[in-house]
């Protein structure tokens, strides 16, 4: 399948960014937190509640989470809807993996991991769930692994953090915050069930020495 790439520079950067990460000499360095556990719970409720209003109800309301961290925020939309409404949402995991446009650059052996929709999409919103929306390539992946399952009435995105720099046509349903950020930044969302903790920070890429 042809994929639109991004220019050539970008993509070079994008690469030599991986190889940093991969071979230790690059690390994230907390600098500016922008949500701690409180803001993180309290953003999700707001979503939550706008949800439900765009949608009138959750009556054919699917939600599925981006592996890895959209899923934990999939599942903490799910439990505040359930709060208001009282109504139980499915909640499936999307990977993404082999649907990605960088996945030659991205790795040589690519980490597979399970795709869990265990519900039809067939005829349902589906509002897909992200931790952070940035190029939009990651959302565009998603996307395509939905429709290769089925036609849903519609696919929605919902995403905790927005740090603009788009490369796709692709905009947020539903966003917990804006975040405006330079390219060299990163914005690190952390969940206890898989960091150990809650919270969003704004970080920076920073040499290991040695």
């Amino acid at each position: 399948m042809n994929r639109a790439g991004r220019s050539a520079e970008d993509a070079l950067c994008l690469v030599d960014r991986a190889r940093r990460f991969i071979r230790g000499v690059c690390y994230m360095q907390k600098k500016t937190q922008i949500m701690d556990a409180a803001q993180v719970r309290r953003t999700v409720t707001r979503m939550a509640h706008e949800i439900i209003e765009r949608n009138k109800g959750v009556e054919g309301v699917v939600l599925v989470g981006i592996r890895r961290r959209g899923e934990p925020i999939a599942r903490m939309l799910a439990e505040a809807i359930c709060r208001v409404e009282g109504a139980t949402l499915p909640v499936g995991t999307v990977d993404i993996t082999f649907y990605r446009d960088d996945l030659t650059h991205a790795s040589r052996d690519p980490k597979l991991n399970r795709t869990d929709i265990p519900f039809p999409i067939e005829d349902r919103t589906v509002v897909l769930v992200d931790d952070v929306l940035y190029t939009g390539r990651t959302a565009r992946a998603a996307m395509d692994a939905l429709m290769d399952m089925g036609r849903a009435r519609r696919i929605q995105l919902a995403v905790l953090i927005d740090r603009g720099h788009r490369d796709l046509p692709i905009r947020a349903d539903f966003a917990g915050r804006n975040v405006p950020t330079a390219l060299s930044e990163f914005v690190r969302v952390a969940l206890p069930e898989i960091d150990g903790e809650t919270g969003v920070w704004l970080c920076d890429c920073v040499q290991a020495k040695g």
